[in-house]
């Protein structure tokens, strides 16, 4: 009479090493985006280290609910961008801007384009310079090659939203980016000349 129960315990002993197979296939080779990601959102390597961290000890916790077959990545960086958004509520003390803010900012005409010559350091200082929102869609859509409707799913906002932090991120970065390439004589005003 002891077998059922010997066998029921080895059942879950196989279970729970598949369970542990499946997550180090699925979501721990994700780990080294999650973490240039965490350190580029939080600008801090403890703070990056800490995030990453608590994503993997939550997607742990809830694998159970993960579908296979479904985007352990973008599921991943969900996980990791509500990580970041409690954790800074306790970091900084001071909320992150909001849509309110977004509305009142412009989305004036084109502007010029951004030079080629620019090196990885300036690009990485001007995306450090965004405000957190338009940063982390910007790292989204743009670094990480996600598509709107995933980085709206990871970000919890409708992909109009994702879509307007997109377009004023890209502006911001174009006008941050263009001032630099002209200090250094890459790009030069419309007044004197060519680009």
């Amino acid at each position: 009479m002891a077998k059922p129960f010997a066998a029921a315990g080895q059942n879950e002993g196989v279970r729970a090493r598949e369970r542990e197979e499946e997550f180090a296939s699925q979501a721990v080779p994700h780990m080294d985006d999650l973490f240039r990601i965490a350190l580029r959102m939080t600008r801090d390597r403890a703070r990056a280290e800490d995030a990453v961290q608590e994503t993997y000890l939550q997607a742990w916790k809830s694998f159970d609910k993960f579908e296979p077959g479904t985007n352990c990545k973008a599921w991943l960086f969900r996980i990791l961008f509500y990580s970041v958004h409690h954790q800074r509520r306790k970091w900084f003390r001071f909320p992150v801007a909001g849509e309110s803010e977004e509305i009142l900012q412009s989305t004036a005409a084109p502007a010029e384009p951004v030079a080629e010559n620019l090196s990885d350091e300036q690009i990485q200082s001007a995306l450090e310079e965004l405000p957190p929102d338009y940063r982390a869609v910007a790292l989204l859509v743009d670094v990480e090659e996600f598509a709107y409707r995933e980085a709206a799913q990871i970000l919890g906002v409708p992909i109009g939203t994702v879509m307007s932090r997109l377009s004023r991120a890209r502006k911001l970065l174009r006008e941050k980016l263009s001032d630099t390439a002209r200090l250094y004589g890459v790009l030069r005003d419309k007044k004197g000349g060519s680009h």
